[in-house]
């Protein structure tokens, strides 16, 4: 059933979209609740991630780790969705 799924999205090429709504669904599990309850807006638009995070100093960590975040994203998926990260 998951090849014929991975199939079907490589087919009509919904892959992309697939994993970005994967991310933006699942940003609690994958971050934890202690920064997904300070996470207002989560969206994903041409391989950029644009967050807003209500604190600041939450902000400030992430801003530093982006990379290693970035990282940790497209290791989850299993490919480069997110090329750059945007904090709004």
């Amino acid at each position: 059933m998951k090849d014929a799924f991975e199939s079907f999205l490589k087919t009509f090429n919904l892959k992309s979209k697939f994993n970005e709504s994967y991310l933006v669904t699942y940003w609690e599990k994958i971050m934890g609740p202690s920064i997904a309850g300070r996470t207002e807006k989560i969206y994903i638009s041409k391989g950029v991630l644009f967050l807003q995070i209500t604190s600041a100093p939450l902000r400030q960590e992430l801003i530093l780790a982006k990379s290693k975040l970035i990282k940790m994203l497209n290791e989850e998926i299993g490919e480069n969705v997110i090329n750059e990260v945007v904090f709004i």
